[in-house]
């Protein structure tokens, strides 16, 4: 997608794309990081957010996935956070075909960065996401029909340990909706993704915001699915809106496991931060 300040025009463009999937005889559905708003503003997010379990965003998710039979991750959206009233959690659920909220993962990592233009040093991209998001402190599996996902949000992806966290809680697919900027992304975007599966033998399902943006910012897109033996088996070339399709074979996968037994091989473990000691 190329989402854009107007909530209702981006929910339409996403419900276009979730009819052509389901048409296409898909059965679960990724939308990409901040897939309901792109802001002039990076406030501006923080003037639409939601209260958890209720708003017009949540409950588009909700109807889609229940009148098109869909499951549905709805990469991310703005939700309140209670104690801090200038910030949003960057939230991705996971709805079911029945339009039931079932899984909530907030972005833990956030993107406070500065991309140097080598060529143009006046042009540097600085971003503080932190000023406007909350970060969030719990990795989160879902269960789901097409095997257990591990939920992880664009800049999440520069982060393996947390990804080991995931496959240590069983997770079989990893979801990682994204808005890469345009530097980074011609870098490392799909090096970065194919790494996380090959580490994982998991499936990367990786929606991606692209293009120019009305706020003048430039994604990367390049949405893109790959396999658990980092293949890219399916992926949106062209700039805008788009589908990449894939299936999901588990029994590959698992037999792929067997053979190539490296996740049990693994002689660390890495614990989630609230089970991590701290004497």
């Amino acid at each position: 997608m190329t989402s854009a300040p107007e909530v209702e025009a981006n929910l339409a463009t996403a419900r276009t794309l979730l009819e052509r999937a389901r048409a296409e005889g898909v059965m679960l559905a990724a939308l990409p990081e901040n897939f309901a708003i792109m802001g002039r503003k990076e406030v501006d997010k923080v003037e639409v957010a939601e209260t958890p379990g209720e708003g017009p965003i949540q409950a588009f998710l909700g109807h889609c996935a229940r009148e098109l039979g869909l499951w549905i991750i709805g990469g991310t959206i703005p939700l309140r956070v209670d104690s801090e009233p200038e910030r949003v959690a960057s939230a991705s659920l996971v709805f079911d075909d029945h339009g039931r909220a079932l899984g909530r993962y907030d972005k833990i990592h956030l993107f406070d960065v500065g991309i140097p233009n080598r060529d143009a040093p006046q042009r540097d991209e600085r971003y503080r996401e932190s000023a406007t998001v909350a970060p969030g402190s719990q990795p989160t599996v879902v269960p789901t029909p097409f095997g257990r996902i591990g939920m992880a949000v664009c800049y999440d992806v520069r982060f393996p340990e947390l990804f080991r966290v995931l496959s240590e809680q069983g997770a079989e697919i990893l979801s990682l909706p994204s808005a890469f900027t345009a530097p980074t992304g011609k870098a490392h975007w799909e090096l970065l993704i194919r790494a996380r599966a090959v580490e994982n033998l998991c499936y990367v399902l990786a929606p991606a915001q692209s293009g120019i943006h009305p706020n003048g910012r430039e994604t990367w897109g390049d949405s893109l699915i790959a396999d658990p033996w980092g293949q890219v088996i399916s992926r949106v070339t062209d700039a805008g809106p788009g589908l990449a399709v894939a299936e999901i074979d588990r029994t590959v996968q698992q037999e792929l496991r067997e053979r190539f037994p490296a996740l049990s091989h693994r002689r660390f473990t890495i614990a989630p931060p609230s089970l991590v000691s701290a004497d």
